[in-house]
């Protein structure tokens, strides 16, 4: 289920692992980089609770999925080729489209490759 803001996945009943996901997002102004893509992933994989928090720089904002599947996959979460995190397609094109939205992101802007390196997830 997607609402601007919000991501919500889980497991189909008797899928093992069992899990869920939510993923809040939105957009914060720091007074050194500028604005900053936060997300804060929460969810439960066979009761085991997780949250990590993301803060992507603008021009690397839109490689979110990327890294929402890496923390996926740390907490054991499926991740194999068609992902249930971010398997619905027109869903995932809502979400992608909200976020260039709310960043102001034009195509063909140019991606500081610093920012590649720097874009890491904090556990909470």
């Amino acid at each position: 289920m997607f609402e601007p803001g919000h991501l919500h996945r889980t497991s189909l009943p008797g899928d093992s692992p069992a899990w869920h996901l939510d993923l809040h997002y939105d957009v914060q102004q720091d007074a050194r980089e500028g604005p900053m893509l936060c997300l804060h992933l929460s969810g439960e994989r066979d009761g085991q609770p997780f949250a990590e928090e993301l803060r992507l720089h603008r021009d690397t904002a839109l490689n979110f999925a990327s890294q929402v599947g890496r923390v996926a996959e740390r907490h054991g979460l499926p991740v194999a080729e068609h992902s249930p995190v971010l398997s619905d397609h027109a869903e995932f094109d809502r979400m992608f489209e909200d976020i260039r939205q709310r960043l102001a992101l034009q195509p063909g802007e140019p991606v500081d490759l610093e920012h590649v390196q720097q874009d890491k997830p904090l556990t909470v």
